[in-house]
């Protein structure tokens, strides 16, 4: 399992569809907020899928992200997680994403894990009363 001070890195491309102009959360051609924050939540979730046992994943139960700097396409982004707090259920990371030019982001973000198929049942079956 991760330890504190852990971290994983991963690299992602800036591709047109990740633009804020394609995903409509702005109008000019740069690395859209939503973009940026699902790199830096991939990041936490790789560093823990890869230790987990069957049948248990990982659900982002929060997240908040300072985004710093814009970033073009094409572009090389670096984004880091390193889990700073767990209690075996819950892992709270501090997240960095990085362009060439430096830091445009960082943020926290939790993770709490799960039984994966009681999870899914659970909600799948959230609205069969209705």
């Amino acid at each position: 399992m991760a330890k504190i001070g852990e971290t994983y890195e991963m690299i992602k491309i800036v591709e047109k569809a990740h633009m804020a102009s394609s995903m409509r959360s702005g109008c000019l051609s740069v690395l859209a907020t939503p973009m940026l924050v699902a790199y830096l939540e991939e990041a936490a979730l790789e560093m823990l899928e890869k230790d987990l046992p069957d049948g248990i994943t990982t659900v982002g139960t929060d997240i908040c992200v300072e985004h710093l700097s814009p970033t073009p396409a094409g572009a090389e982004v670096r984004a880091v997680a390193e889990l700073i707090e767990s209690d075996g259920r819950f892992f709270k990371f501090k997240l960095e994403a990085f362009d060439k030019a430096g830091l445009i982001a960082k943020g926290t973000h939790t993770r709490a894990s799960v039984k994966a198929e009681k999870f899914q049942i659970k909600a799948d079956s959230k609205f069969d009363e209705i």
